[in-house]
């Protein structure tokens, strides 16, 4: 396992160019201040809302800011043979969207309950999608194509590169709203928290930063818990972007040196803060998108109160259907 004070951390310096290389296959998405009846009166007074709109970045998540940087980082011959990725939809979106721009083939495997908008989206980039009846033969699935054809595969979540790609979203987070006191962002495998916390802690040293898991896929508290990377048997949430059924060394070790705490919230959260985020927001998200809000009207809601808070916006992958069936009632 590698230990949190031993690990080697991207620098700002490393960040900066990072995102600079990405030039204009992504976008600097905005942020904005959320203000509103219904936010206004679940929250403490004098507690500011800041939320970076990554729902807005290309693909619809922040993916493809860590599977280009991996990308980006493979020699001629490397792409020449293609890539492949696992993913239950987002991370295959934004990997058949990198291998499009940077001119390689991708062929990603997603387990067969994936939203069929999602395995559309990733057909649309010009991936092959091989469907798999579950996420752990899936797994066994991507090792094959892995070996057999050649093709690099592009981690979800873990790695120095997929870690660096997502710290700038919290370098641009930082910057966009200068003097935040708390960060706020969803935990699925922990690619994108550790990015984001170890951003923040960079630029904003006395910032706290919190991740959040549904109830139903907790690998990270359960590794925090443990001292080491844990996997679970089952993923059980609607938030299936978050559904990583294990935690990896890298992504555990720079969450553990820059995450101040761990909280979860039930599914039920999840949808409410979806019908809220539509309501207010006027944007149409999907869970994992939610989970910050989710966080911050729960169990972050006394601890944060009277601070200016950033939470990330992660994702709006969901079709129109799936998501007034979620809503359904509530919005």
């Amino acid at each position: 396992m590698i230990e949190a004070h031993t690990i080697d951390r991207p620098t700002i310096d490393q960040i900066d160019a990072a995102r600079a290389r990405l030039g204009d296959l992504i976008v600097e998405t905005p942020v904005t201040r959320w203000r509103g009846r219904e936010i206004e009166s679940a929250l403490p007074p004098c507690t500011e809302i800041v939320a970076k709109l990554e729902n807005f970045q290309i693909t619809g998540t922040f993916k493809p800011r860590g599977a280009l940087t991996v990308m980006l980082d493979l020699p001629p011959a490397a792409l020449e043979r293609g890539v492949t990725a696992l993913s239950a939809g987002n991370h295959a979106i934004a990997t058949a969207y990198a291998a499009k721009v940077l001119g390689a083939h991708a062929k990603v495997v997603m387990p067969r309950s994936a939203s069929p908008a999602r395995i559309a989206i990733a057909r649309a980039y010009g991936a092959e999608v091989v469907l798999e009846p579950d996420i752990h033969a899936a797994v066994g699935r991507v090792k094959a194509i892995e070996a057999e054809e050649g093709r690099s595969f592009v981690h979800p979540f873990e790695g120095p590169l997929t870690a660096l790609g997502n710290a700038t979203l919290g370098a641009e987070l930082c910057r966009q709203a200068p003097g935040l006191e708390a960060v706020v962002v969803a935990i699925g495998g922990g690619g994108l928290c550790a990015g984001v916390a170890t951003a923040v802690k960079l630029l904003n040293p006395d910032c706290e930063v919190f991740g959040v898991e549904p109830e139903g896929a907790d690998t990270m508290h359960r590794s925090f818990a443990a001292g080491s990377p844990q996997t679970i048997d089952k993923v059980r949430t609607i938030a299936d972007s978050l559904g990583a059924p294990y935690a990896a060394p890298y992504s555990f070790a720079l969450c553990r040196a820059h995450v101040d705490a761990l909280v979860t919230v039930d599914d039920d959260a999840l949808r409410r803060a979806m019908a809220l985020m539509a309501r207010e927001l006027k944007l149409m998200l999907e869970p994992a998108g939610a989970a910050a809000t989710a966080a911050l009207l729960g169990p972050l809601r006394e601890r944060l109160a009277g601070k200016r808070i950033g939470i990330v916006v992660c994702g709006s992958n969901i079709d129109v259907a799936g998501f007034a069936r979620l809503v359904d009632g509530l919005a």
